[in-house]
């Protein structure tokens, strides 16, 4: 059967973001989903496609459903979808092939929808790219927690825009990413794949993440989608005002300054309702309020698992549900949708609502290129998804995400130590390096599957150490103890989770190596130093994974304590997926690093930062817990108080000083002012090259109703020994809005700005007065301040 294809000129939009560490204070455009070509092109495509060629374009379907023997079948091809389909799920991560084997693979599956369907239309590949595209031989860059901690949007750019060329070469346009939940307490096992506490930190990575995905265009870039709308891991019921000020404030900045186009739900529910089938949300707060013109696609599973039982009468009203709310397209199966033709034979959904689905479906294939003529829908010839320039980025974006917590002086480690003991779980695995939605995380989890650590390489501690250390220096090796007990980690089987984990049974890390509890003690008591590499791996954090509380796992915690009892100093390195409690041992440490999930290059950072061959400059992206309390905190609200918190937001040590000094800011400023600017200088007063993150903080003095503390800019700054820069904020005084009686509203009065090195570390304020009527707005503007950083 032929394709039938329409002639005209695609647009494709294209965004660049960022002068400075933050985004520009100027609004940008919100371009548009569509255009009249695009609107005639679709309308076109549309009046050709028979009933059940529409519907197609409404789901997914995964590859397992297509494959035998583990290859694709056409014959199972022409059974399952005759009609074509809109997507393919996840269709890198379920299967272990090669990146030219899954090229081959997409470009023989599209070949039949382009040629045997009767549409000839070609189907989005989507994945997971939190850490990269989940394809296997892909690049692993740190979990999106790490690269919270290091606050810098320009290399977070370069790491998606690495990904989108990656995805693309191997046939994937749209990325289930990134994930941009505001999350307020270690004990949610997704905490992981969030940007931590503060919403404008959250929001700066998210629109960063959709700027390097689609900087080439979605012609020749990749999708992104924000996930999850709305709330998702808040734990509570939230007012307008705390919703739309902090929760919805991610979301919104991806869409209308990051030009996002594809918004996913959840699990949860939203005053009542199922995200994926609430008016409120999708049709209020996501069509009406932010003016979002894109595609929204339901979770995997969301709109059939909203009820106990799935005869076709529940599944038809789930659907009929989803699709009126606003729902677009059903994630990752056809499971509810195949009722809708149902559903308006019985004035249950109305043919206008399943054009305007069917519609945005195509429209986003337009954008794509999937509609064009010749349309590019992967690359040939020989395919590297782990570039050399990959894995810069991979170990540059470890080494700014690491965070020194405690530093006593034993850090960077000395050339004159004799004997060095690396000991615990984490000491020579490539698990503690991968996150949740990596490729080997979601394959051996969700599938079952054994994992190549040298596909690509991924560097444990060990293997670093042994290269980079002086060969005069002795390396001694003991695991010494195991990750955890049989009956402390589980699976969540309920709630707000995956229906798929109900069939799955959890998989236990092992290790090759042996442990000896006892000789690892003994082999740390005859060191100069030892070096206790903990936490967890990806059994003990992430989705559809529980564990009992959040202090070290297992006997990790009584091990560190015997390591301790020897008298040598202990320098203990946290790997995992939340900050977890180590408020007793930190004490008696003489160092301590909050590693996270690092990645494939998470070995060779934590070496480099122990030896000083690299300074650390990451700084918290969320409350570091002192206890295993479950209240939700945050710095902004003072819930994050010296009897919950071991650490503040935004703290983090170097091997270096820095001095504050001579803040500048006008005295007053005009609520109708267009922008304002604060200064300030910043000095390397240390003998050692470092990078320190300037943050911008603002404090209401007039009761104004916001939040007592709120971070409202920042920047990092590379200084050398004795150097000395000059830092500047340009803020838009809608930066300063609050949310009332459904406006956004710019009030007069006193305010203080607040510069420091963390949220409790202010080193220099300067009050101002905003002077003038109350602006009031509709929506916000502007976003973001600016920031730039000069040498003197």
């Amino acid at each position: 059967m032929k394709r039938f294809f329409v002639t005209t000129t695609v647009f494709a939009f294209v965004v660049h973001v960022g002068h400075g560490q933050n985004h520009p204070s100027s609004p940008l455009k919100q371009q548009p989903f569509s255009t009249p070509a695009i609107q005639h092109l679709v309308d076109s495509v549309y009046n050709r496609l028979r009933p059940n060629e529409r519907l197609a374009q409404l789901s997914g379907i995964r590859p397992i459903a297509l494959l035998e023997k583990g290859k694709l079948s056409i014959e199972k091809c022409r059974k399952v979808i005759p009609n074509g389909i809109g997507h393919i799920s996840q269709y890198a991560c379920a299967l272990d092939l090669g990146s030219d084997q899954l090229r081959d693979f997409v470009k023989e599956l599209q070949n039949y929808l382009v040629k045997e369907t009767p549409s000839g239309i070609p189907a989005i590949f989507h994945e997971e790219a939190i850490t990269g595209v989940a394809a296997l031989g892909a690049t692993v860059y740190p979990q999106q927690i790490g690269v919270a901690c290091t606050w810098d949007t320009k290399l977070a750019a370069k790491k998606t825009e690495q990904t989108a060329e990656a995805m693309r070469s191997i046939g994937g346009t749209m990325a289930l990413s990134p994930m941009v939940d505001v999350i307020r307490t270690a004990h949610w096992p997704r905490l992981e794949e969030s940007y931590g506490e503060d919403a404008y930190l959250s929001a700066s990575m998210g629109v960063a993440f959709v700027d390097g995905l689609q900087r080439k265009g979605l012609k020749y870039g990749v999708a992104a989608c924000s996930k999850h709308f709305l709330a998702y891991g808040s734990g509570k019921e939230l007012g307008d005002k705390e919703l739309m000020e902090e929760y919805l404030f991610p979301h919104e900045a991806m869409i209308r300054q990051g030009n996002s186009k594809a918004v996913m739900t959840g699990y949860h529910q939203f005053r009542g309702k199922n995200t994926v089938s609430s008016d409120t949300l999708l049709k209020e707060i996501l069509r009406k309020y932010i003016g979002f013109d894109g595609i929204v696609v339901s979770d995997y599973s969301a709109i059939s698992r909203q009820w106990t039982g799935n005869s076709p009468k529940e599944l038809k009203a789930r659907g009929v549900a989803a699709i009126n709310a606003g729902n677009d397209l059903e994630f990752s199966d056809p499971i509810s949708y195949p009722y809708l033709f149902e559903a308006i034979k019985d004035s249950l959904v109305t043919e206008q609502r399943f054009e305007e689905a069917v519609k945005r479906a195509l429209t986003l294939k337009a954008n794509l290129g999937l509609l064009d003529k010749n349309p590019v829908l992967y690359s040939e010839g020989k395919i590297n998804i782990d570039k050399p320039e990959y894995r810069k980025v991979a170990y540059d974006l470890a080494c700014e995400s690491v965070v020194m917590l405690k530093n006593n002086g034993i850090l960077p480690l000395q050339n004159k130590l004799q004997k060095i003991a690396l000991v615990g779980p984490n000491a020579n695995t490539f698990w503690c390096l991968l996150g949740d939605y990596t490729y080997q995380s979601m394959y051996s989890f969700w599938w079952g599957g054994k994992v190549d650590p040298n596909n690509p390489k991924l560097v444990t501690l060990r293997e670093a150490l042994q290269q980079k250390l002086d060969k005069k220096v002795v390396l001694n090796y003991e695991r010494g103890c195991d990750w955890s007990s049989s009956n402390e980690a589980g699976i969540i089987r309920t709630g707000d989770s995956d229906p798929r984990t109900k069939a799955l049974k959890l998989m236990l890390m092992q290790s090759a190596d042996p442990t000896d509890w006892k000789k690892g003690i003994e082999l740390s008591a005859n060191s100069d130093v030892i070096i206790a590499a903990v936490g967890e791996n990806p059994t003990l954090c992430g989705e559809g994974r529980e564990r009992k509380g959040i202090r070290l796992p297992g006997d990790q915690e009584k091990f560190v304590k015997e390591l301790i009892a020897t008298g040598k100093p202990v320098v203990l390195v946290v790997f995992g997926g939340r900050s977890q409690v180590v408020e007793g041992l930190e004490a008696q440490c003489a160092a301590v690093l909050q590693a996270w999930y690092p990645g494939e290059e998470g070995g060779n950072a934590v070496a480099d930062l122990l030896l000083g061959n690299v300074y650390p400059s990451g700084k918290l992206c969320v409350s570091y817990p002192k206890t295993e309390s479950k209240a939700q905190i945050c710095y902004n609200d003072l819930t994050a108080t010296p009897e919950l918190v071991s650490h503040p937001f935004g703290y983090g040590l170097s091997y270096t000083n820095y001095q504050y000094s001579n803040i500048q800011a006008p005295k007053t400023i005009a609520t109708s002012n267009k922008s304002f600017t604060v200064s300030c200088s910043v000095k390397n007063t240390g003998k050692r090259a470092g990078t320190e993150i300037v943050q911008l903080y603002l404090f209401p003095k007039d009761g104004q109703p916001l939040k007592p503390i709120q971070l409202k800019g920042f920047e990092r700054v590379s200084l050398k020994p004795g150097e000395k820069k000059k830092v500047t904020f340009s803020i838009a005084p809608q930066v300063l809005a609050h949310y009332s009686n459904s406006k956004w509203t710019i009030s007069p009065g006193k305010y203080e700005l607040k510069i420091g090195a963390s949220s409790a570390d202010i080193r220099l304020q300067q009050e101002i007065v905003l002077k003038g009527q109350p602006v009031l707005k509709d929506r916000k503007e502007v976003y973001f301040s600016e920031s730039t950083s000069v040498k003197w």
